[in-house]
This record gives C-alpha cells, structure tokens and sequence, in this order.
C-alpha cells in the first residue's frame, strides 16, 4: 500500500508549514496563550486563506474534499506547533455534526462563514457525570409553540466561549443513559437563558462550561432526526480521535526533536549527555512509539469512513489505545531528559506533555478504551 502524499496533498503541507513555521514560534504562542481570545484571530484568517478550514468539507458545500486525509495532514502540522486555534472545535466536531446531521439548507446558512473563518463553532456535549459516555445525557429539550426549550448544563466545551453556535446534545425522549432519544440542536451563543464561563485548560487550550436555562430555539435548530443524534455524535467523535492522533503524532515527533537537541547540548562530567549510551536507548525508545504512533493515526485515517459503525467504533479505541500509550511515553521521556528545566512554563517542551496528557484525556483515555475494546470482544471479532 502506497503512503505517500500526493503531489496536491504535498503541496499543502509544505504551504501550511511554512506558514506555521514563520508565525508560531513557542514565544509567539505564549503571547497568543496570554491574551484574549486566547487563540490568534489573524492566523485563523490565515488558515482560511488557504483553505484549510475548507478542508473536510465537500465541494458542494463550498469546500475543498481533502478527506480524512487532509485533516490528517492539517492536524499533524498543528500539533507539530501546538497551534491555539479552535481547529478541532470549529471544522472537525461542529463541522462534522454538520456534515452528517445538517439539511442542505443548514449547511448552506452556516459552512460558508465556518469556511471562510468567520463563522465559529463549539460541541457541547459533556456532562459532569458523564464522563466519557456519549449517551450519558441529562441535558433535556422539551417542544414548545413550535420549537424547542432546552434546560442543563455543559463542561468542559472546547472553544465554547467564543463560539458563534453551539451543537448541544439534549435528550427529547428516554431516561438519562438511554442510548435512544438524544437529539443535536444548533443554539445561537447570545440565546437568552445560556451563561458561558470560559477558562483556560491545563493545556492552554480554552474551554467554557455551559449553563441552558429555558433557552428557547426554533424548530429548525433541531440537527438530523429526533432521537437520532448519538449515532451522529459517536461517527464525529471518531472523526475527532483521528484527528487527535494526527495532532499527537505532531506534538510527539516536535518532542522528539527538542530532546534529541537538548542531548547534544547539555554537558555532564565534560560531555554532551547525548553521549550517554543510556539516554540514547531511551531517545530511540521514543522514536520508535513515535512510528507505531503514525501508523496508528493513518489506520485513523483510513477507518474513519468506516460504515459499519461497530467495525469503526472498535479500530477507533485501539487507535485511542496506541496513540494514547505513545503520548505517556514520549512525554515523559521529554520531561526526564530534560531534567528540572522541562517543568518550567519558559521552556516549551513542559507545553508538549501537557498538551499530549491531554490528548489522551480527550473522548477517553487509553485504559477506557482498553476497557471497552475488551468488553466489546476485542479487535479479533470486528475482523
């Protein structure tokens, strides 16, 4: 099987890391980190310029039909930087709920400011007892005068606090773990009723907990079938995890480099560290679950279409398993080889473990998915 870029796939790349590489320094990132939004509103421009924001999205939406592919290729590029912008908010879980939930119609009123940068997008979805269960959801959407009332409330949505709309999973029927009568609805951020508290996360991403009294909304909030929007929500959440192990694979490989740099700098009893043939085998510890990692995130993106939703769920968790794995290694790794400078906030490689720790947080850490993959019966089943 032939992994190499295409010659349209290639040119992409090299456009958006460079583009990357004259604007997103580590000190550049922590002036963006420290000031509001907390992302930088000129580079998202700048994505959109190039189209990637328009990258999953197909050309009748006004995309650029990059596939699962081409986010893969984004993700690993922003990962490599630990780009702030809200990417995997906006264009992949908001985005993705549209691509597969929303009518012509809803597409049409939304893609085309997502695609052009201008339009910004948040799934709320968590729940604080939910913890990794997707149809865990108290959330409730009752009908009234011809639309919808929603009461709740939301933690930890990524990039909810500047979002323009927010994609909620609210439950129109069954009791709060059913896995039937969850619905998705298109919330406007300034509904009367929504309170937004954001915050900064451990990884200095930002997130915002979501609070629904009685927001009123019309019937045309309503994404997809009633009761039908767990199968959607579950297809995008695995269209995230791809991504998210594209993004690892970047963070890991830039890790990687940062340690191996340091080794040939820092000097011990007289000699550069990297001599050490004990840190050499720990570095090329490192390198080889960077490896297993990649191929891991291209199983991603070739699965990720997967139809059979049982079959994809299944390769999904083993992705979360190994990527998950890889990111707890290398980023320690990182840390120890660094000593006491890696824990410092002025040196970036502490930036990358927190970002790859939470990596494997996202939608289930590798012991959940390893519980669940066993449960399941394991990949030889699927198969």
């Amino acid at each position: 099987m032939d992994f190499d870029l295409s010659e349209e796939q290639q040119l992409l790349q090299d456009g958006a890391r460079r583009l990357l590489a004259d604007r997103y320094d580590f000190e550049s990132r922590r002036r963006i980190m420290a000031a509001p939004p907390g992302y930088s509103p000129a580079l998202w421009a700048a994505y959109a310029e190039m189209g990637l924001l328009g990258m999953p999205f197909a050309a009748a939406d006004g995309g650029f039909d990059g596939g699962p592919e081409g986010v893969m290729i984004v993700s690993e590029l922003l990962g490599e930087v630990l780009a702030l912008e809200p990417w995997l908010a906006t264009v992949v879980l908001g985005g993705g709920v549209l691509r597969h939930a929303a009518t012509r119609e809803q597409r049409a009123a939304l893609l085309p400011g997502v695609i052009a940068g201008t339009t910004l997008l948040a799934f709320a979805h968590t729940e604080a007892q939910s913890r990794y269960d997707l149809a865990d959801c108290a959330t409730a959407a009752t009908m009234q005068g011809g639309g919808w009332v929603l009461d709740g409330a939301k933690m930890v949505v990524l990039h909810g606090e500047t979002a323009d709309h927010l994609i909620v999973t609210a439950r129109t029927s069954g009791s709060r773990r059913d896995s039937a009568g969850i619905s998705l609805f298109l919330v406007p951020a300034g509904a009367d009723g929504l309170v937004r508290r954001g915050y900064t996360t451990a990884d200095g991403m930002r997130a915002a907990d979501i609070t629904l009294s009685h927001v009123k909304v019309g019937a045309d909030a309503l994404l997809g079938s009633p009761g039908a929007g767990l199968e959607v929500a579950e297809r995008v959440v695995d269209e995230a995890i791809a991504a998210l192990a594209a993004e690892a694979v970047g963070a890991m490989q830039a890790s990687l480099r940062l340690t191996l740099e340091y080794l040939k700098t820092r000097k011990q009893f007289g000699r550069a560290i990297g001599s050490f043939q004990a840190l050499q085998h720990r570095a090329a510890d490192m390198m080889v679950a960077i490896e297993q990692a990649r191929s891991m995130a291209m199983l991603a993106a070739m699965q990720v279409a997967e139809t059979d939703a049982d079959l994809r769920r299944r390769r999904m968790r083993a992705v979360k398993i190994e990527i998950g794995r890889a990111a707890r290694l290398v980023g320690q790794q990182s840390i120890q080889l660094h000593g006491g400078i890696g824990m410092t906030m002025e040196y970036a490689i502490g930036h990358y473990f927190k970002r790859l720790t939470a990596i494997d947080t996202l939608f289930g850490d590798a012991d959940h998915h390893l519980h669940m993959l066993a449960e399941a019966g394991g990949l030889a089943d699927a198969a």
